[in-house]
């Protein structure tokens, strides 16, 4: 049987380790691979924040490996799958994780959702108090 493709996450915001959402309390668990850092801005939506991807600024999260099972899990979280609200987009990013260039899935806000809204400088959601 042939085995299934590894696929990665990027995780910056409520899904962080002891975050509202922590992915570690979803099923099936998913496995560190370590913390990285992309291109964006992080906005502060509303209690959870989002991501806009480009530009010169950082933002900061964790990576990891996930099951397709928590794939379509996350979807759901993120309203992607199976109806899709157009608040997030599943895009593929690359992430640096020492030294190592990581293909990642990422949940991206949709630009539109965050016109007006404040920003986080840090682009550390667990840093942002």
């Amino acid at each position: 049987m042939p085995e299934a493709t590894v696929r990665h996450v990027f995780v910056y915001g409520t899904l962080r380790k002891g975050e509202r959402n922590d992915i570690h309390r979803l099923s099936p668990a998913p496995r560190f691979v370590g913390t990285g850092k992309v291109k964006g801005l992080l906005h502060l939506v509303s209690w959870y924040p989002g991501l806009v991807l480009g530009g010169e600024g950082e933002v900061f999260g964790e990576v990891y490996e996930i099951t397709p099972e928590l794939e379509l899990r996350l979807d759901e979280i993120e309203e992607v799958h199976p109806e899709p609200t157009n608040e997030y987009f599943k895009r593929e990013i690359t992430v640096h994780v020492d030294g190592r260039a990581i293909e990642c899935l990422v949940y991206e806000i949709n630009p539109e959702r965050v016109e007006g809204k404040a920003f986080i400088a840090s682009g550390d959601w667990i840093a942002r108090h």
